[in-house]
């Protein structure tokens, strides 16, 4: 079975800030597009060998982007791999949700509703979204390794569903920008065979 590799998106102004980027498709910064580009190298030997036989990246730019600046072509756009819809916190520091809401964690507490481009998600909806996603690549890791190009939130939550472990256990897994991570297997168990792996400096 093929290798499922994992590439967050490179910075973005609102990244830097810490500010929730759900739906508000912020382009990268200048530093991010370096960081997306140095990833190119972690991953040219997938595709040089012909190992990779897919590439799926979330709808937005700052996801685009570091798939072609990383070398990927793109084969499926997948709106299932969009971040989270963080509701009313879109574009708000944990900061300074918490000047209003002491102690909120958006793993426990969730959101709170926003407009009508931003209604926000369960964490079990987003857990829903990365399940299809995972029965989709499945019959594809039969056939070779198979990327996805996305953001922190949803890949951490698509790593603990992998892993089988509830949708809330992504918590567990810091994801920075501009970073590989690779879900594989030791026998029949799902692991993880490395994470959060910056570009070399």
């Amino acid at each position: 079975m093929g290798e499922l590799i994992l590439l967050r998106h490179g910075e973005t102004e609102w990244s830097r800030e810490g500010r929730h980027t759900g739906r508000t498709d912020v382009p990268l910064t200048a530093k991010g597009a370096a960081s997306a580009a140095a990833l190119g190298p972690m991953v040219r030997d997938r595709v040089a060998g012909d190992r990779l036989v897919a590439v799926l990246a979330s709808p937005a730019q700052r996801a685009q982007r570091t798939a072609a600046l990383a070398g990927l072509t793109v084969t499926k756009t997948d709106p299932d791999l969009w971040e989270w819809d963080y509701g009313g916190y879109e574009g708000i520091t944990t900061a300074d949700i918490q000047k209003e809401r002491p102690g909120w964690s958006l793993w426990r507490d969730g959101v709170t509703p926003g407009d009508a481009d931003h209604p926000g998600e369960t964490i079990e909806q987003v857990g829903d979204r990365v399940d299809r996603v995972l029965a989709r690549v499945e019959p594809l890791l039969a056939h070779g390794d198979v990327a996805l190009v996305a953001h922190g939130h949803v890949l951490r939550v698509l790593t603990a569903r992998w892993l089988g472990l509830l949708p809330v256990e992504g918590k567990l897994f810091r994801l920075d920008t501009g970073t590989v991570s690779t879900l594989g297997w030791e026998h029949d168990d799902h692991v993880i065979l490395c994470w959060n792996v910056p570009p070399p400096t």
